[in-house]
């Protein structure tokens, strides 16, 4: 049992990012245990914890989305039909009780996703997911066929439905049921050390204000994602009150259902990715694998032009400034625009 114990111990040092300072006396203090999505102080425990990847709508009458502003990571990619899907990351959803709507999945989410090891939720897919969605390394909770047209449901029995919208716009689910799917799938709960990254972002020591890159830092007081996302209009407005950017989706503040608060988030990206249509419906593929792409990085109301790398699924996506130096970015949360490649985001 002793052997056991030591064992987590080691390997919750081994995984997280651990701080430990000593006291006048000599002693230990309690360890200091960074996110690895936010650089916040955080529990060991909440460190070992497997975040989830959830699939939300972005559609006007699906708003708003229940937990979304727990996401540390939120993605926005463009589907089918111009309209965008997100993702949130969301770490500690284990006392959430209401979390979407929840909505379908696609190929090009799998390889943002496994970056941070999670259990993918989602209802269905299209057929496209089929030769990934089902390799055993993805751990997947699914409303639905997972792959639209077959496959299994794994978890399928803990969704439940709200009776205030129609589907498929009403269909949700707890932390407590997907503890409960992953206790039925054999999900493991903590982060699985053989495929978890616990370097991701480089974050910066103090408040990086970009100043330090001249006049090579554009004024970035507003953000406007409506040539990337022209159906959502996605956009920012950065307050210096509160040193955050403040999400807005069709034309107004972009909400969590569960309080009301504004999505906020204190790094914004933008990655240009290559991408192509796969059939006559509009089904789209992006280029997550790439090393040569740009786009551009914004905090604290400055812009600066990145380039980015992504080598293999479960490697992170790193972002170089013009320098060729890895970029740091603020203790927070972080929004990701996966843009289209052509569309361009505008800002002031």
């Amino acid at each position: 049992m002793k052997i056991q114990k030591l064992a987590k111990m080691i390997s919750m040092l081994t995984v997280a990012a651990c701080v430990t300072a000593l006291t006048p006396a000599g002693q230990v203090q309690a360890e200091e245990v960074r996110s690895v999505y936010t650089n916040e102080v955080i529990s060991p425990e909440q460190a070992m914890t497997r975040p989830i990847a959830v699939m939300m709508p972005t559609d006007k009458i699906a708003q708003p989305s229940y937990g979304i502003s727990h996401a540390k990571i939120l993605y926005e990619i463009m589907e089918e039909g111009d309209i965008s899907r997100q993702m949130a990351v969301i770490d500690d959803w284990q006392a959430l009780s209401k979390i979407g709507n929840i909505r379908s999945c696609r190929l090009y989410y799998i390889p943002q996703a496994t970056e941070w090891d999670p259990l993918l939720v989602h209802f269905g897919g299209v057929v496209y997911m089929k030769d990934r969605i089902t390799q055993p390394d993805i751990n997947n909770i699914s409303g639905t066929y997972e792959y639209g047209v077959g496959g299994e449901a794994p978890g399928a029995g803990v969704f439940f439905r709200s009776t205030d919208r129609k589907a498929p716009h009403n269909a949700y689910i707890s932390g407590s049921g997907i503890a409960k799917a992953a206790g039925q799938q054999g999900y493991s709960l903590n982060v699985r050390p053989e495929f978890y990254n616990a370097k991701h972002f480089t974050f910066a020591e103090g408040v990086n204000t970009l100043e330090q890159y001249g006049e090579a830092a554009s004024t970035a007081n507003k953000i406007d994602l409506g040539q990337v996302f022209p159906y959502t209009r996605s956009a920012f407005t950065y307050d210096p009150a509160t040193g955050l950017y403040n999400k807005s989706i069709h034309g107004k503040a972009q909400v969590d259902g569960a309080g009301g608060q504004q999505l906020a988030f204190a790094n914004v990206i933008v990655q240009y990715t290559k991408w192509d249509t796969l059939d006559k419906k509009g089904y789209l593929t992006f280029y997550n694998l790439d090393t040569t792409e740009d786009g551009y990085y914004f905090t604290k109301g400055k812009a600066i032009h990145v380039t980015w790398m992504k080598v293999a699924e479960y490697s992170p996506t790193v972002y170089f400034d013009d320098n060729g130096n890895e970029i740091q970015l603020n203790e927070g949360k972080t929004y990701i625009a996966i843009a289209q490649k052509g569309r361009n985001v505008s800002f002031s």
